[in-house]
């Protein structure tokens, strides 16, 4: 579960340390939900979007109250909790109770386009069309299903990639790939456009808590904004959001902390 959280638009590279480190101070979801949350966004580091934290530690709250502390393994329990959607339930289902679950990731979505539909890429988003396909493709037996869900994502993450020539030479399902079988058909829906970062809110976001994260103690607000020179007017709508979204909190003094 907490995998799943840090995983949500963050490579696995910079997840591995700080998954590592979070386990091993919060093994269970009593241990993380028995510190405020501040400690969590600290803890986060520099994954981006911290909100992702709070609402971990929030789900982990529910969970010691409303399940034992135990992570539930029935999807509709799992969405249940704070900042759970569809994808992660069913992740956590399969990945961690072997359930069968239609786990659909872009990597998943891009495999079965090519290899069932024929098509460079996935709309984009699901349709009803893309899980029924999906649903034929889920093995009946959820220890098998649960397999196919691991296999199916590895292999658009390893194999049949969104960037560059996939490697059909490693790929085991090649012979049967309606997309190269087609002559590999160029993309013709809507542009792919790459997300941007340098400059944006989430960017000035990010700099302004790494100085909360950093301190020991709370810290005046102009030093908090100073931590981004590009625009005052930006890391002053920067902070206001991250009071508005309860990251950042004022203390008796009016000095900032998480």
């Amino acid at each position: 579960m907490v995998s799943e959280f840090m995983l949500q638009q963050t490579p696995a590279a910079r997840v591995t340390p700080v998954w590592l480190a979070w386990i091993e101070r919060w093994p269970t979801p009593a241990a993380l939900a028995s510190e405020p949350v501040g400690e969590a966004v600290r803890a986060w580091g520099r994954l981006g979007y911290p909100r992702r934290a709070q609402r971990l530690h929030a789900a982990a709250s529910a969970i010691v109250q409303r399940f034992a502390g135990q992570v539930p393994a029935d999807e509709a329990d799992l969405r249940s909790l704070p900042g759970v959607g569809e994808y992660t339930a069913a992740a956590i289902a399969s990945f961690a109770h072997a359930r069968r679950a239609l786990v659909l990731d872009t990597n998943v979505r891009r495999v079965l386009a090519r290899l069932d539909g024929g098509e460079a890429f996935p709309p984009a988003s699901i349709s009803k069309t893309e899980r029924t396909r999906a649903e034929a493709w889920l093995p009946d037996d959820p220890h098998a299903a649960a397999l196919w869900a691991v296999a199916s994502m590895e292999l658009g993450a390893q194999v049949c990639i969104a960037t560059g020539r996939p490697v059909c030479g490693r790929c085991p399902v090649a012979d049967d790939c309606a997309w190269r079988a087609a002559g590999y058909p160029e993309w013709d829906g809507p542009e792919r456009k790459a997300q941007t970062y340098a400059g944006t809110d989430r960017q000035c976001r990010g700099a302004l808590l790494a100085v909360l994260r950093d301190a020991d103690a709370p810290v005046p607000r102009a030093k908090v904004l100073a931590a981004w020179r590009t625009d005052a007017e930006q890391a002053s709508r920067a902070l206001a959001s991250l009071l508005d979204d309860g990251l950042v909190r004022l203390d008796c003094a009016g000095d900032l902390t998480l």
